[in-house]
């Protein structure tokens, strides 16, 4: 795969907000110039796809012939050299740039929102070198996922062992820029937990690399300072990323239980027992009844381990014995699951038929899910026009986990803009006030920016400072992550200043 994947089709090109920056005939030809093969400033049709992302609620406008704002250029540079010369040229010009690489993102993290250039990082793409004995592969940001693993597997036997749901869609860039999770976190850590080190391209051009050594101590951590900014301090060109060989054993199994919370009582258990299955997924009652086995009245676990024999065998022991409060189910629906984990056609299908559906992932410490899984579910169906609010657990660590929130509603069409947000505002302050985060891997974009300020307190002001230091003319992703914006407040949502 060389091109991100359209989340739906789109009747038109019309751009859904006003005020676009507009871009002057010698920014353009300084563009041109910067990336001379790969400039695009013309076709409607191409600037308005690549000013897209899956952002839910923007498929209902794609479906009307809209995209959230359409950018005026499209990049995609094909070297580091390129990517500086073309942030070179929008500082100059203070043009906003918004870096965009598979654009799977469902916060609206890749729309241009002030317009203005995207940056297609799709054409850095390709698996750079291999450092088999420390286990480090450098890889440039525009690789799509299967791509690298199909390369690292076949021809050097290892993994990164970084799958979510987006795999077919999405960049390692992608991955780094949201701190994205993978399926199997809890054995091999999120993004942030896989990455050695980053090349970045600062706003006005300049190319620095951050960390490269393990476990130094050379100050603050800049890798991390990238890891989750969203293309708002810097644009990832190169990444290097751990990786360990392609496990020889697998072992799965699953369990039911009665309620929700003797699942999460389990799921604690495992982990404080020093034991990490790569996959340890608890779905509630009626997730668990739609193709997970269940009745409707019980939970299921699935579970799934690889490595060593000898580990995998440990780790699937003390599972076992800590399942004990539940009952044994076929292991067959770990591979159900497997065949179905990144199928998203019922995010269209819905879609098509007028339903508002989101998810909303979030991470607590253990002693906070139990409140949380009830009083989110509670108040995103006090909503106007719900229908339903389901829940899993998907990662977990020694100290908590990510809950997995899936909801729906149906109203008119002319209420979809108004019940979308507020099915945000109610599920995320309900997070808040009950003691879980912002975002687990989903990342914050446009459609959370709103929260930003309440979910960091008085460290907002840290970031906001950060970014005017970085990025002082204010053109990285404008409008993302609530960050102040050199070019207005962001249109979404209505009224929010």
């Amino acid at each position: 795969m060389t091109s991100p994947v359209a989340p739906i089709e789109l009747a038109g090109t019309e751009a859904r907000w006003s005020g676009a920056v507009e871009v002057s005939d010698e920014a353009l030809a300084a563009l041109a110039a910067a990336a001379p093969t790969t400039t695009e400033t013309v076709d409607r049709d191409a600037l308005a796809e690549a000013s897209r992302d899956w952002w839910p609620l923007a498929l209902h406008w794609a479906l009307a012939g809209q995209v959230p704002n359409r950018a005026a250029a499209v990049v995609r540079p094909t070297s580091v050299d390129e990517v500086a010369a073309v942030l070179a040229v929008c500082a100059e010009h203070q043009l906003p740039v918004t870096a965009a690489g598979g654009r799977s993102g469902v916060c609206g993290a890749s729309v241009p929102v002030f317009g203005g250039v995207v940056l297609d990082t799709t054409g850095l793409a390709g698996l750079v070198a291999v450092d088999a004995l420390a286990g480090v592969v450098e890889v440039a940001a525009g690789t799509f996922g299967p791509e690298l693993e199909a390369e690292l597997q076949e021809n050097h036997g290892l993994s990164i062992g970084h799958f979510p749901q987006s795999f077919e869609l999405a960049t390692v860039g992608g991955w780094v820029a949201c701190r994205g999770a993978g399926q199997y976190s809890t054995r091999y850590g999120k993004i942030e937990d896989l990455v050695v080190g980053l090349e970045v391209v600062l706003a006005d051009g300049r190319v620095i690399r951050t960390g490269g050594a393990p476990a130094a101590a050379v100050g603050p951590d800049l890798t991390q300072l990238f890891v989750g900014s969203e293309g708002t301090l810097g644009i990832v060109t190169r990444v290097w990323l751990r990786a360990h060989p392609v496990a020889p054993h697998e072992a799965r199994a699953a369990y039911t239980f009665v309620s929700f919370a003797d699942g999460v009582a389990a799921c604690r258990d495992v982990l404080r027992r020093g034991a990490t299955p790569a996959v340890l997924r608890l779905y509630d009652a009626e997730e668990s009844a739609r193709g997970r086995g269940g009745d409707g009245q019980r939970c299921t676990l699935l579970v799934l381990d690889e490595g060593d024999p000898a580990l995998v065998a440990a780790t699937m022991a003390i599972v076992d014995e800590v399942a004990t409060a539940g009952e044994p189910a076929p292991d067959q629906l770990v591979a159900d699951w497997l065949d179905h984990r990144n199928d998203t056609s019922a995010l269209q299908v819905l879609t098509h038929k007028g339903f508002v559906v989101d998810t909303m992932e979030i991470a607590a410490p253990w002693s906070r899910l139990d409140d949380l899984f009830a009083e989110v579910r509670a108040a995103l169906l006090s909503v106007p026009h719900a229908r339903a609010a389901t829940c899993h657990l998907s990662h977990s660590y020694a100290d908590g986990a990510c809950l997995y929130f899936t909801f729906a509603a149906t109203p008119p069409a002319a209420e979809i803009e108004t019940t979308y947000t507020a099915l945000w505002d109610a599920g995320q302050r309900a997070v808040l006030e009950h003691g879980g985060n912002l975002s687990h891997h989903h990342g914050v974009g446009l459609n959370r920016g709103r929260f930003m300020a309440e979910a960091l307190g008085p460290a907002f002001g840290v970031l906001t400072a950060l970014k005017s230091a970085l990025d002082p003319r204010g053109i990285l992703n404008p409008g993302k992550l609530g960050l102040p914006s050199a070019f207005g407040a962001p249109p979404w949502p209505p009224g929010e200043a």
